[in-house]
């Protein structure tokens, strides 16, 4: 009897343990988006993927927009559509790298933008290619090579640009070093220095604002600049930015990020929408799709689906698309371009800044954060892509004016400190889930550059991301460990008896 209780007992605590355990595990079960946005979201991309040639999305000015043509292959590869243009547009965007993230191409030497060679790496990574050779250049070596150094103070850590004097001051601000904190944390590990830096772009009321100085000179954290301006898609990137970091063991980034999404909550309209600031006022898609994306990376799945709702408001359909109907999936950047692409369709100069909502806004429908692009099998069921073709060139392109109503990812903040050569001391905080090393085709992408904006494995490279489906591990656990414990003591009973 003696033996029994000891058994029962100890039973008793395993089932306790397991069952503590089980509980203190953080969620990994997240609502999975409406299956009418995700429709949206698909339809959404098939429009986008129409206005890709040869592989490149075109600016306003030029025939090849590198950073909207990346935005693009986000937009497709979160749901799925048409492989052969994602790996159309991986094969240009790899074959151009120093159009995009350099003034070569315009004869002015020395110049590398830390921000593009950012989003380039990210890209890579999320594309599955190799970000240590992605179109002969090794970006992660790069990056790692313009983050300011520890002789530069409260700037160590920042992504800075290598400038000349023909190319003025420095433009890095917060939403490159969102995609420097997640190129990195996906292609193989973050140093703490960048993750810090990022987390003194934030505010004590947890917004982040989008420029790291004040009047021209650093400025050493969000709370020492007075009357900040905190900023929605600054704030979404940085979100998704630290949750990858804290996946990945960052110190700090998992409750910033979480402050950060508490923000945003604070900032949701009644109808779902958000809205910019500075050359982004008012509500917007651009907006409301990085801030549901980032909502839905944060597990806060009841804004998420405000914020889509407020996303499918704005989209053109056959039923309600009137002079546009045959647009139907473009997502309208505000409720005035809307309304006029209903009464008088969509005319040549106005499909850039259709382009660049639609690639934003369908993030938000989708649901799916930048830190799992990439990662998980694609909405299709398609196994994710890890195309070999070679990169095929494109005419040269150099970095144009966009005509959208978003900041860019490159855009001209105020000066930062001097550009270190070498990578910030501090530790690096090993990625969760490092890159593969295929060859470039597949997908790149990244939220909206010129408005803002990721290994085949399931991995989740995001703390605190809701994927979609249970993790049962400890539940079967706990059911193995009862249903022994039961049979047991059946077995003793019955001896005993005997």
């Amino acid at each position: 009897m003696a033996l029994s209780r000891r058994l029962a007992t100890g039973l008793g605590v395993a089932a306790a343990t397991t069952l503590a355990a089980v509980a203190a595990a953080p969620p990994t079960v997240g609502a999975a988006p409406d299956p009418d946005h995700a429709a949206a979201a698909s339809a959404a991309a098939s429009w986008l993927a129409d206005e890709f040639t040869d592989g490149v999305l075109p600016g306003p000015f030029a025939p090849e927009d590198w950073g909207l043509t990346i935005d693009g292959l986000l937009a497709l590869t979160a749901t799925g559509v048409d492989l052969s243009t994602q790996q159309a547009a991986t094969a240009q965007v790899a074959a151009n790298v120093r159009a995009y993230n350099s003034y070569d191409h315009w004869g002015i030497e020395g110049f590398t933008d830390g921000g593009a060679t950012a989003k380039l790496l990210y890209a890579a990574s999320a594309a599955n290619a190799d970000p240590t050779d992605f179109g002969g250049y090794d970006l992660r070596t790069e990056t790692l090579s313009l983050l300011a150094g520890a002789d530069t103070d409260h700037q160590r850590g920042r992504i800075t640009s290598r400038t000349t004097p023909q190319t003025g001051a420095d433009p890095s601000n917060t939403f490159d070093q969102s995609f420097a904190v997640l190129g990195l944390t996906r292609s193989g590990g973050v140093p703490q220095d960048a993750v810090d830096f990022l987390i003194r772009q934030q505010c004590a009321a947890g917004g982040f604002r989008l420029y790291p100085d004040i009047a021209g000179e650093p400025s050493p954290s969000c709370d020492e600049e007075p009357d900040a301006t905190l900023d929605v898609d600054s704030t979404a990137m940085a979100v998704q930015a630290l949750l990858s970091a804290a996946e990945a063991g960052a110190t700090g980034a998992g409750d910033a990020a979480d402050a950060g999404a508490d923000w945003l909550v604070s900032q949701q309209h009644a109808d779902g929408s958000f809205e910019g600031s500075g050359p982004t006022p008012g509500k917007n898609s651009n907006s409301t799709g990085l801030a549901g994306q980032a909502l839905a990376a944060a597990g806060r799945d009841p804004a998420a689906a405000e914020a889509a709702v407020a996303l499918a408001a704005l989209q053109l359909t056959a039923a309600n698309g009137g002079a546009a109907a045959a647009e139907a999936g473009a997502i309208a950047y505000n409720t005035d371009g809307l309304a006029a692409a209903v009464a008088n369709g969509l005319a040549d100069n106005d499909r850039d800044q259709w382009r660049r909502a639609t690639a934003q806004a369908l993030l938000g429908l989708a649901q799916v954060p930048l830190g799992r692009i990439g990662l998980d099998p694609l909405p299709t069921g398609q196994p994710t892509p890890t195309g070999t073709a070679s990169p095929t060139a494109s005419p040269t392109a150099s970095p144009t004016a966009t005509g959208s109503p978003t900041p860019t990812g490159t855009a001209s903040p105020t000066p930062s400190a001097t550009v270190s050569p070498t990578p910030s001391a501090t530790g690096t905080v090993p990625s969760a889930t490092p890159s593969a090393t295929t060859a470039p085709p597949t997908t790149t992408a990244s939220p909206t550059s010129s408005a803002p904006v990721t290994p085949t494995s399931n991995t989740s490279s995001l703390g605190g991301l809701p994927t979609t489906g249970a993790a049962i591990t400890s539940y079967v656990l706990l059911a193995v460990l009862l249903l022994g414990g039961g049979v047991g003591l059946l077995i003793l009973a019955r001896r005993r008896a005997n």
